[in-house]
């Protein structure tokens, strides 16, 4: 588990921008057996990746007509339980962070995961997560 200090900033970076944490498995599922889209951010101290896909995300959020009814996170190696949770959700999908998923009444509908976010820019991600939401928000 990952020292708070260094988790914190990296989880504000989306909760003071409307995020909201599901930090248990019991928080996964209440908001993944709603209905609506759900957009969730498997965040990550990894620099190489995280570092690009928080920033892409927002940018996504901030510029895209059409949006999620939801804004959610987790922190992989912090969230535990609920990005366990998650991944049984993602299946089957192999273990990412950072990654993003968009859920639609509770069925994945779109993921991106880590070998698609390294070395990409961020605006790339803003892209795709854009074009996804024009097609299922």
């Amino acid at each position: 588990m990952y020292p708070t200090e260094i988790v914190l900033p990296m989880k504000e970076e989306l909760t003071d921008n409307g995020f909201q944490e599901l930090l248990t498995s019991e928080d996964v599922d209440n908001q993944l057996n709603s209905t609506g889209t759900t957009l969730v951010m498997i965040n990550s101290v990894c620099g190489c990746s995280a570092g690009s896909a928080r920033p892409g995300v927002l940018m996504a959020v901030t510029n895209s007509a059409k949006k999620p009814d939801h804004l959610t996170t987790s922190f992989a190696g912090y969230d535990i339980d609920a990005v366990k949770k998650l991944r049984e959700r993602l299946l089957p999908y192999p273990p990412s962070s950072p990654a993003i998923a968009l859920f639609k009444d509770g069925q994945l509908v779109h993921f991106i995961e880590r070998h698609m976010i390294e070395g990409r820019p961020a605006q790339l991600i803003a892209h795709n997560l854009i074009a996804a939401f024009e097609e299922y928000c």
